[in-house]
């Protein structure tokens, strides 16, 4: 679809979602129980090849292909020295693997021969498979006739692009956050999802038990009613605060397609700053440490108090500043994100609840020190979640885990409400669940779009220093028409779906 097409069509995508039984689609592959659904991994870097050791575990599941448009190469990043080579050799019980290797390697490669010998590890050798490799995940949907579903690893910017070819080839899909980069292509996400009524998945951390725990709490007003959220995060550990695109020429690896890597994106010469755990930075591929963290704590806040869209976001952010000609000059950050910043959404109110302001800070940022641990000589953790209600406040972990009433002496005289609400199973096997005819996915791509399209629009804040009034009804700002050429974004001819 061209630009002016997408957005029009983006923006009459309906908000709000009819749930069809999958049983009574036409032309659907929904597998039955006791059939596995045959998946291939999209996305074979170190992220790709830590949830594949995660899942292929899972008996309702068969890896039969992987994708990537890289071979293998020992270029990754890891999380510390020997972080995932170790998992690797413990979960194939090799302690010699890539012993020769230095550096980590990954690649489409890596994931084929993990699939490979996993199987036959648990055959006791007697189930030898042949996992099928590609590197473009095109020729892979066209040839692999007999595949149920995938699941998309890759960097940010090809996810709306590899959803929606799938789901139209009847796919069902899974995939890491976000759903897509821009305002539009979530919604259109969405829209096709719903269209094509295949089972979907978007990892948020929708497993989490105190979610239903936080909202028995709120509504039972242990707080009073809530006006405030702040959530903080050490992200981003990456690089960003870039003020330039590198300009040091380099060759392409052996074994990279690059131009498959760009996909959808402009094109630009290579450069390994922008690949691997390095694209989350760059705002032609990521969705920084608001769309890298976010989804994970924000899907907890969503619905704890019900919220729909922002009406209203506003951000601040670091400068970065250079010496020229002897002076400092302070330099735009508009191709990257920054190394810290502060977002903040305003919500109207929704279902008996008032308007609530959600607060969101990275680069190690984090609001006020509450007085309610001053009193009592605590600090701060490092990563939170702080609800501000008009009778308390409570204090958790990042996403919501370990919530506490704080001071602790209101926790003890709090009564809670016996546990009433559904305690979640795990994300993964939802999806397993929905893809066999079952119970859709609390996390479908239906049902989270609005979580991904309130990121983007705080990474949209993050360009301009005004307050943006935004109808999310014909999707657009009210007080902006710069800000609104940022819904959407070019797509590389060639690369339009």
């Amino acid at each position: 679809m061209k630009r002016r097409s997408f957005i029009k069509t983006a923006a009459v995508a309906a908000t709000g979602f009819t749930i069809v039984s999958p049983n009574i689609l036409a032309g659907k592959n929904y597998s039955t129980p006791s059939e596995k659904i045959s998946v291939a991994l999209i996305g074979c870097g170190t992220q790709g090849i830590r949830q594949l050791m995660d899942h292929i575990t899972n008996d309702g599941v068969r890896f039969v292909a992987v994708c990537d448009p890289t071979k293998s190469t020992n270029n990754y990043i890891e999380y510390f020295d020997g972080e995932l080579k170790n998992k690797i050799r413990s979960f194939l019980g090799d302690q010699r693997w890539d012993e020769n290797e230095v550096g980590c390697r990954a690649g489409r490669e890596v994931a084929k021969e993990i699939i490979e010998r996993y199987y036959l590890n648990i055959s006791d050798g007697k189930e030898k498979i042949t996992c099928r490799d590609y590197e473009d995940y095109r020729v892979l949907l066209e040839k692999e006739n007999d595949l149920d579903a995938v699941y998309i690893m890759t960097p940010d910017h090809h996810h709306a692009s590899i959803s929606v070819a799938a789901m139209r080839k009847g796919k069902h899909v899974i995939m890491h956050k976000p759903m897509a980069t821009t305002v539009a292509e979530t919604r259109y996400v969405a829209k096709v999802a719903k269209e094509t009524g295949v089972a979907t998945h978007m990892f948020c951390a929708e497993s989490i038990h105190t979610t239903p725990l936080l909202s028995e709490w709120i509504w039972d007003g242990a707080i009073g009613n809530v006006t405030e959220v702040h959530n903080w995060s050490t992200r981003p550990v990456w690089p960003q605060g870039w003020t330039k695109y590198p300009e040091e020429k380099m060759d392409i690896p052996e074994g990279f397609n690059w131009d498959l890597w760009l996909g959808p994106a402009k094109y630009r010469e290579y450069n390994s700053a922008y690949t691997h755990s390095l694209f989350r930075g760059w705002k032609d591929f990521g969705t920084g440490a608001l769309g890298d963290m976010g989804h994970y704590s924000f899907r907890q806040i969503f619905q704890m108090l019900k919220l729909e869209l922002p009406v209203k976001v506003e951000a601040s952010a670091n400068i970065v500043s250079e010496i020229e000609n002897q002076y400092w000059l302070a330099k735009p950050t508009d191709i990257s994100y920054p190394n810290a910043s502060i977002v903040h959404f305003d919500f109207p109110e929704r279902d008996g609840m008032p308007p609530v302001k959600l607060n969101w800070y990275d680069g190690c940022l984090r609001p006020p020190l509450p007085k309610e641990l001053e009193i009592e000589g605590r600090k701060m953790p490092n990563e939170g979640l702080l609800i501000v209600g008009d009778k308390g406040k409570i204090l958790g972990g990042f996403r919501g885990d370990s919530p506490r009433i704080i001071p602790e002496s209101k926790m003890r005289e709090y009564k809670r409400p016996e546990e009433y609400l559904e305690r979640p199973i795990d994300g993964f096997d939802q999806w397993v669940n929905a893809c066999k005819g079952g119970k859709p996915s609390s996390a479908r791509f239906e049902a989270v779009a609005k979580l991904t399209e309130t990121i983007c629009l705080g990474n949209i804040a993050l360009r301009f220093d005004d307050k943006l009034n935004y109808n999310s009804e014909e999707m657009r700002f009210e007080n902006s028409e710069e800000a609104n050429n940022y819904l959407t974004r070019e797509i590389r001819d060639g690369w339009e779906f």
